[in-house]
């Protein structure tokens, strides 16, 4: 017997012919790739300590020797802002993966086995939509105290019900496809059906969500950094930057501010408009 093999992973990121490239979408992924690689390489591309403080240099402007200017203590803004990158990159990419892996699991078993698993899931799920992300990350500071690990904890565990209601939603329609059926004939294992066969085929589609959770994870930990309860000093974080330029605000000294907001905005900007694209390869908008 011909086994009918599932396409939509192998689609999944070919453009249709004739399709002309888009243009946000390469300067996004331009964008992202070299804030990624300046934070992998930032003890190399970093021109000084990004904690020296530079007693002559306090909120200076740009110059030949501080491209971006220094910060309240005459700290050189690019070193920090290259470091920092790696502190705001890090903790959404660890709350994608953990979110990812945890609601693909609770999405595939609730709908794979139904009945009384996926309404007891379904139930959790609900509980967890009526919070904010961001209320339950400050929840888990006054619980746990300030710094990275407990926010990321805590958003793993608000943004994988999202993923679990979208992987369940592709997964039930899957399950019902001839090729499934085919593999059942065969005598295959449910669990081998799909986790091989059916998961790869809907992960693509999740994977554009996941993508999307990126960009607002980035700007909600740079949120709690800002209030003081993410990253903490002397550690550079663009949301504790902002934190800590509000100061020099009051005396005209806006640029320590402004630096690390912008850099929030455009890396948020480029990660939905890469997600967006994804979404629309895969065959349109996706949401949870």
């Amino acid at each position: 017997m011909t086994i009918p093999t599932p396409t939509t992973a192998v689609r999944v990121l070919r453009a249709p012919r004739g399709r002309r490239p888009n243009v946000l979408f390469l300067v996004s992924a331009i964008v992202l790739g070299a804030v990624t690689l300046a934070a992998a390489l930032a003890p190399f591309v970093a021109p000084t300590d990004p904690d020296a403080v530079d007693f002559l240099a306090f909120n200076s402007g740009p110059s030949a020797a501080h491209w971006l200017g220094t910060d309240g203590l005459g700290r050189d803004m690019l070193s920090r802002m290259i470091w920092g990158a790696r502190t705001a990159l890090l903790g959404p990419l660890l709350v994608v993966v953990f979110s990812t892996v945890v609601g693909i699991l609770l999405g595939l078993l609730a709908a794979w086995r139904g009945g009384w698993i996926d309404a007891v899931l379904g139930r959790i799920f609900d509980v967890i939509f009526a919070f904010p992300a961001l209320l339950i990350g400050i929840m888990a500071v006054a619980l746990f105290g300030k710094g990275l690990v407990a926010p990321v904890i805590a958003m793993s565990l608000a943004y994988a019900p999202f993923v679990a209601r979208l992987t369940r939603s592709l997964v039930t329609a899957e399950r019902n496809r001839p090729y499934v059926a085919a593999y059942r004939v065969q005598g295959f294992s449910g669990a081998w059906i799909a986790l091989r066969r059916v998961l790869p085929n809907v992960f693509p589609i999740v994977g554009a969500q996941s993508t999307l959770n990126f960009g607002y994870v980035l700007a909600e930990l740079a949120g709690l950094s800002f209030l003081g309860l993410g990253v903490q000093a002397p550690t550079a974080d663009w949301g504790a930057m902002i934190n800590e330029a509000q100061p020099g605000i009051a005396g005209g000294h806006f640029l320590p501010a402004v630096v690390p907001a912008v850099a929030v905005v455009i890396v948020v900007v480029a990660v939905n408009i890469i997600g967006e694209e994804l979404s629309e390869r895969i065959g349109g908008g996706v949401s949870a």
